[in-house]
């Protein structure tokens, strides 16, 4: 009788529905692990039914992250996830495919000393920030160790602007930050501004190829000819950092005569995201140093790989390798022409948009995607009746993602909405983004009176 009732409910199992079969009629388990698990395909089918309250990834037009891969790199990010990156014994080939890519950036970025470049894959630019932070603190450091000097007042110089990874940075490594302000016309860090804040204790100017705020590129070469009339005057020695998050995959390819990489001597270091316009999947970023000396020793740690020595220098430790193996792909496969092909037509498009609202009426353009292919815009002041808070919210009705934030100190007053454009938002999309736009400005623009406060309707992005 048992056996009978086994195959009776195998059987029941195998014809019934997803949504009749055992405990899907009591919901997903939320806050406790159930005492019984379930069936893989209801498992499946509870998770995706909820995620897809997610909104659309292509029509997300706040991150800079990669939502759209070819069918090949799709299948070879599968076929690599389980591989553990920091394995270099189990999995020497991904090993040296991470190795190759290192190459190929510092070569990209103009090292001097690429044949022997000196970099890391890591989880993104947030840990590539920390390590290109942390070992601009250990020269600074060693140097004035050096020199008999004291070492307990680290301060790291950038703009107001930057990514909020750089204040995690100063908070977690006890480095004082130095922020130099923004005003009206100008939302960048420039020589001036920086050299205000420097001196001996200066680890570092950060400057920044792609802000996040507006997509524009910070002046590298003007900062840096100022950093050497500073030294050559009898001042610190500064080295810069260049946070190419975004710009590190765009300006080599659509803007080569700028001068804002290795090619400038004072950059020491540069880190930029795979995951953004490097085009991977969320996962991957990139430190590369100018020459091995740039990173000091101390911070490196060695393991035996194959018998030799395997040099380590990263934040996290086990990570799938599928996003190493997905930028070799998008490295070898597109190659330097079709990268170009690809950060054009997504440059584009964002100066096709930006020049297709700044006709709308209500908006002006405080960037025009002319750099990165990013764009910021903010209401005229003679709209009074409704904000760009308000302009979010309406263009999410219909999918729009739309980020909506104030600028920071000293422009906190102005607030306005930035548009990324990535690779697979063509012209069509951007079309039928117009439309929708036009129609929401257009409700706005009839009203006779002022919204009343939505507190949905207020900022919740952080940068």
């Amino acid at each position: 009788m048992a056996l009978h009732s086994s195959d009776n409910l195998t059987l029941g199992m195998a014809i019934s529905p997803i949504y009749a079969r055992p405990r899907v009629e009591h919901g997903i388990p939320k806050r406790h692990i159930p005492d019984e698990g379930m069936d893989p395909h209801v498992a499946y089918q509870l998770i995706h039914d909820e995620l897809m309250l997610d909104g659309n990834a292509r029509q997300n037009l706040a991150t800079f992250v990669t939502t759209w891969m070819e069918r090949e790199a799709d299948v070879l990010f599968a076929e690599t996830v389980s591989k553990n990156m920091i394995d270099k014994d189990e999995y020497p080939q991904t090993a040296a495919i991470e190795g190759r890519c290192v190459s190929m950036l510092s070569e990209l970025w103009g090292s001097p000393d690429h044949e022997a470049a000196t970099g890391t894959s890591t989880t993104g630019s947030s840990e590539a920030v920390m390590l290109g932070g942390l070992a601009l603190k250990w020269r600074w450091r060693q140097r004035r160790e050096a020199a008999g000097l004291a070492t307990d007042k680290p301060n790291l110089v950038m703009g107001i602007n930057v990514q909020v990874v750089w204040e995690k940075f100063c908070r977690y490594w006890d480095v004082e930050p130095r922020y130099a302000p923004i005003e009206e016309g100008r939302l960048q860090l420039n020589a001036d501004e920086a050299l205000k804040l420097c001196d001996e204790n200066t680890i570092g100017v950060v400057a920044i190829l792609g802000s996040t705020y507006d997509g524009s590129y910070e002046p590298v070469k003007e900062i840096a000819d100022a950093l050497d009339l500073l030294a050559a005057q009898g001042g610190p020695d500064i080295p810069v950092h260049v946070d190419a998050a975004s710009g590190g995959f765009v300006a080599p390819f659509l803007d080569p005569d700028l001068e804002w990489d290795f090619r400038v001597p004072r950059v020491r270091s540069i880190n930029a995201s795979g995951h953004k316009f490097g085009l991977v999947y969320p996962g991957v970023g990139w430190v590369i140093w100018r020459t091995p000396e740039d990173l000091p020793e101390d911070l490196v740690f060695h393991v035996n790989y194959l018998g030799g020595d395997m040099p380590t220098f990263a934040l996290n430790f086990s990570r799938p390798g599928s996003q190493v193996v997905a930028q070799y792909y998008n490295l070898i496969r597109l190659g330097r022409e079709g990268y170009r092909e690809i950060q054009q037509a997504c440059r584009d498009t964002a100066t096709y948009l930006s020049s297709r609202i700044a006709e709308m009426g209500p908006y002006e353009l405080l960037s025009d995607g002319s750099q990165l292919p990013v764009f910021f815009f903010r209401l005229k002041p003679d709209a009074t009746n409704y904000t760009v808070y308000d302009v979010s919210a309406k263009m999410r009705e219909r999918g729009w993602q739309v980020p909506a934030y104030s600028l920071p100190a000293n422009l906190e007053d102005v607030s306005g909405l930035r548009v990324v454009v990535r690779n697979g938002f063509g012209h069509d999309l951007a079309d039928l983004f117009l439309d929708d736009l036009a129609r929401a400005t257009e409700f706005f623009e009839g009203l006779t009176d002022p919204l009343p406060q939505d507190p949905s309707h207020t900022e919740s992005f952080r940068h």
